[in-house]
């Protein structure tokens, strides 16, 4: 059984850092790819970056290209995405889901896990 776990959420001032964390557990190699969605309220979900265990390719989404950068460790089989430059537009509960495999997508479709989300609230 997969599961993940978010954890790292908060509330933030506007140019401010949090650093997200998603924990995953059930994966039996490194055949699998992490990406972490955000939705606000009112709004679609958003694919936000991904990134796959196996090559480390990453893939970002345009809105954060520049200002969030995502980040592996297969020991702990945990995924950092560290969220710099933070603007109230960012403000919504942070998704990690998880999918067997080697390309990291944004497509929230072909995710077959996803945790239950952490909040991220930055002020103006």
């Amino acid at each position: 059984q997969v599961l993940l776990e978010e954890s790292g959420g908060g509330l933030v001032q506007a140019g401010n850092s949090l650093r997200l964390s998603c924990a995953a557990s059930g994966f039996t190699s490194d055949d699998y790819v992490i990406a972490w969605f955000r939705q606000a309220p009112g709004k679609e979900r958003e694919g936000v970056s991904s990134i796959s265990m196996s090559t480390d390719s990453k893939v970002y989404a345009d809105s954060v290209n520049g200002r969030f950068t995502i980040s592996r460790d297969n020991a702990k089989k945990s995924v950092y995405l560290q969220m710099n430059s933070l603007k109230p537009e960012d403000s919504a509960d942070y998704y990690c889901a998880g999918d067997r495999g080697v390309t990291p997508g944004l497509t929230a479709v072909v995710y077959d896990y996803w945790g239950q989300g952490t909040q991220v609230t930055v002020s103006s």
